[in-house]
């Protein structure tokens, strides 16, 4: 398949029985113009006040951002509207904060989701920031909340596969949470790797398990409740696939333990968050009796 037919399935996805209730109700939210309300790039991407809105307006804001359940990214503020989402996402970003500058650089968002986190990477002025997520209702959450926003993000509903047939290589890649459901993750990094300029960087969180041998664990059926989880990767392990894959500099930024200050139930999300995924009686483990989830956080540069 061609890429122009991937692109295309983005506009035909939106008719399909599941989508069209979310993209109907979305419209009535697009009808809503105002000129560019004030727009706040801190842990909560805030844009505009209520009194910005007229009260059917606002209701109709309510009502569409109540659509779009779940929300798992985020969290958002929408004139007022606080969008509890079930990642608290800030903590993720301003731990990577720190270890990147997008300034005039090319740049991709591999499983954006809603784009949180492209939002918050707009305070660096990038050149050209592009989204990638084959998911129907992450994109229109995106489209939701970039209506206000008015940014020049593009979201291509397109997945880490399609990278190497895009129309032009990126300079910086995130790819956050993403390697874990990818059952040839080498071949994924390769991928990455094809699709960088020159000097390109790359900015990986992905489940870890300790050990200092280069080895991974392949959970048997579900992983934490989830069901396409391939390799969890020790740190030497992951080195070892960022060098065969042809990355250098690889440099380990943080290793955290996820806890429920970062992922929990809220009226916003699923009826189930990490709570559900440990075992009660020992929350070190989670429920089919593997180590609980831990990340880490890398970055690698191509060779």
């Amino acid at each position: 398949m061609k890429l122009e037919d991937v692109q295309k399935l983005k506009q035909d996805c939106l008719e399909w029985k599941n989508v069209k209730p979310w993209y109907d109700q979305l419209k009535k939210s697009l009808a809503i113009e105002k000129p560019t309300a004030e727009v706040k790039l801190e842990d909560w991407v805030s844009v505009g006040k209520k009194e910005d809105l007229t009260q059917e307006e606002y209701e109709t804001v309510y009502e569409t951002a109540k659509k779009l359940i779940p929300w798992r990214k985020g969290p958002f503020k929408l004139f007022d509207i606080e969008i509890d989402s079930e990642w608290q996402s800030n903590i993720k970003y301003n731990l990577i904060r720190p270890h990147f500058n997008l300034k005039n650089k090319v740049v991709a968002d591999i499983g954006c989701n809603n784009g949180y986190y492209m939002f918050r990477m707009l305070e660096d002025k990038p050149k050209r920031l592009i989204g990638f997520d084959p998911s129907p209702l992450t994109m229109l959450q995106f489209d939701f909340i970039n209506h206000f926003v008015k940014s020049d993000i593009v979201y291509e509903k397109l997945g880490v596969e399609h990278l190497e047939l895009y129309n032009h290589k990126f300079d910086f890649i995130f790819m956050l949470g993403v390697l874990y459901h990818r059952p040839d993750p080498v071949g994924t990094l390769k991928s990455l790797a094809r699709s960088m300029n020159k000097d390109g960087e790359v900015l990986i969180d992905t489940f870890m398990i300790d050990g200092e041998e280069e080895v991974a664990l392949t959970p048997n059926g579900r992983y934490s409740k989830i069901p396409n989880i391939y390799f969890i990767p020790t740190i030497a392990a992951l080195k070892n696939w960022l060098s065969r894959a042809g990355f250098e500099n690889i440099e380990v930024l943080a290793v955290t333990t996820t806890t429920s200050e970062e992922q929990r139930k809220t009226q916003w999300s699923f009826d189930q968050s990490l709570e559900d995924f440990l075992d009660p009686k020992d929350p070190s483990k989670t429920v089919e009796g593997y180590p609980a989830p831990k990340r880490v956080y890398i970055k690698a540069k191509k060779a």
